[in-house]
């Protein structure tokens, strides 16, 4: 079984998760990873990470890069040679953003962050899909990631798709059907509908994650994880927090 930064590889790590339990113990020596094949409880997972970043400074942090982005001032933190070298044995993000594929929002760049610095889950619509959980459960169980941000952004095709009801082709009906509950509670002849189905969205898909992730669930009472809810603004550049 591989291993990254002292833990069980992601393949594995996601492996063990399926079925909707995670049958996994977290050893007091080392900080390692061993299967229990009597227990399937979860598990407290302990980051490897030698220096964890607190939620509050990683969203001040990835805000404000937003701000050097806004003003077309950008730093272009690790990027250089010697980052790609040092971050060839391990990987230890700051953050974790659950974002939508929109070609327009390449987080690392809207946030000016660099290699290894914050851990991306790219789906359209941002939607909180099976796999995006368990990728998201990787990055803080398994890299001590403690923030989460839910990405959304104005403009969203997805989202435009799931307010017109109509049919759609292939597997692009899926994604709009995970946003579709979002938009349940909105009112059709409410004032900037638009806007406030990308709000309804995001908030949705943040909730979800607690109902759908045991994980996320225990490290957010824990104190461990913090999960919030932004839109970016493709007009403006700017990332806006959602109260």
């Amino acid at each position: 079984m591989s291993r990254i930064n002292g833990f069980i590889g992601r393949r594995n790590f996601l492996w063990l998760a399926g079925g909707g339990s995670l049958a996994v113990v977290a050893s007091a020596v080392g900080g390692k990873l061993i299967t229990d094949r009597h227990h399937t409880a979860i598990a407290d997972v302990n980051s490897a990470n030698p220096q964890p970043v607190n939620p509050e400074q990683a969203l001040k942090r990835l805000l404000n890069g937003n701000q050097r982005f806004i003003k077309r001032q950008p730093l272009y933190p690790n990027q250089s040679r010697q980052r790609l070298q040092a971050i060839t044995k391990a990987q230890y993000p700051f953050a974790t953003i659950l974002g939508c594929a929109d070609s327009r929002v390449p987080a690392e760049i809207i946030f000016d962050q660099g290699l290894g610095d914050i851990f991306v889950v790219r789906v359209a619509g941002n939607v909180a899909s099976d796999m995006a959980i368990g990728s998201l459960e990787y990055a803080t169980s398994v890299l001590g990631s403690q923030l989460i941000v839910v990405l959304g952004h104005r403009k969203c095709g997805a989202v435009s798709a799931a307010m017109k009801k109509e049919p759609l082709p292939g597997r692009i009906g899926y994604v709009v059907e995970g946003i579709k509950p979002a938009l349940a509670k909105l009112e059709p002849t409410a004032k900037n509908m638009n806007e406030q189905a990308i709000i309804a969205n995001v908030q949705y898909q943040a909730e979800k994650l607690l109902r759908k992730s045991t994980i996320l669930a225990q490290s957010v009472r824990q104190t461990k994880l913090k999960i919030v809810g932004a839109v970016y603004d493709i007009d403006t550049g700017k990332v806006s927090v959602l109260s």
